[in-house]
């Protein structure tokens, strides 16, 4: 993106590059995050001109009706101009054994868009690794324009822990060592199935611990001194079923 953007000021045509991305990843990774970021820099380097990120997904881009979904997908589209489109869960726009759904025509309203405008928008598609692949190969110019995807791993439990901790210092909790290495075992025993919402279920494990201290001390609260307060104990994680 550096060298396009020198290139450019030095009266110089750009290398081909395409800069629409794929974000592979399951809930809770981070997707959304980076996608904002990404548009930042881009507006930094001078090719975005507002770099502002506009979320969308398909209750968004499909009609209900013959005619209806390449008005709401080009409404979409206008809004991102400057800026980068982040369509989640891009994968519901073709879904399996309906070959007949108005999405098709939202994928293909899309495609011509982003000819039209390659200059004027980011277009970055998510959703879970092996859906996305489905939906690349639904419509032939989609691959073309997306050539580069981003894996974005799970979270182990050391990195799920640092995320409560974050939370807990933006809320000014404590979190003892015992603490700590209870959360640690926490995460190693969770459940990983299809649902797990990694950064978000490790903010939910925080709130939830928030509410359990809340209650434990709720009795005695008038004779509570500062530490009792703020410090976050084994006792306050939930139960994994509450998740």
């Amino acid at each position: 993106m550096q060298m396009v953007k020198v290139r450019r000021e030095a009266g110089l045509p750009p290398p081909p590059l395409s800069r629409h991305l794929v974000f592979a990843g399951n809930p809770g990774t981070g997707k959304t995050t980076v996608a904002r970021l990404y548009g930042g820099f881009l507006h930094a380097l001078g090719l975005l001109e507002g770099g502002h990120l506009v979320e969308t997904d398909r209750g968004d881009l499909v009609g209900e009706y013959v005619g209806h979904t390449a008005p709401k997908t080009q409404a979409v589209f206008r809004r991102a101009l400057g800026g980068v489109l982040f369509i989640d869960e891009a994968y519901a726009l073709v879904p399996r054994a309906q070959p007949t759904d108005f999405g098709q025509e939202a994928i293909s309203t899309l495609v011509k868009l982003m000819e039209d405008h390659r200059d004027d928008v980011v277009v970055i598609v998510a959703g879970y690794p092996e859906e996305m692949a489905r939906f690349l190969s639904s419509n032939a110019g989609l691959g073309s324009r997306f050539t580069r995807t981003l894996t974005f791993e799970d979270y182990g439990s050391d990195e799920l822990v640092r995320i409560v901790r974050h939370h807990a210092d933006r809320h000014r909790y404590e979190c003892p060592a015992e603490t700590v290495e209870s959360l640690h075992r926490f995460f190693d025993e969770l459940p990983r199935g299809r649902q797990f919402g990694n950064g978000r279920t490790a903010r939910q494990v925080f709130q939830l611990m928030t509410e359990r201290h809340a209650q434990r001390i709720a009795d005695d609260l008038a004779a509570a001194d500062p530490a009792d307060l703020t410090t976050l104990l084994p006792a306050d994680l939930p139960e994994t079923d509450a998740l």
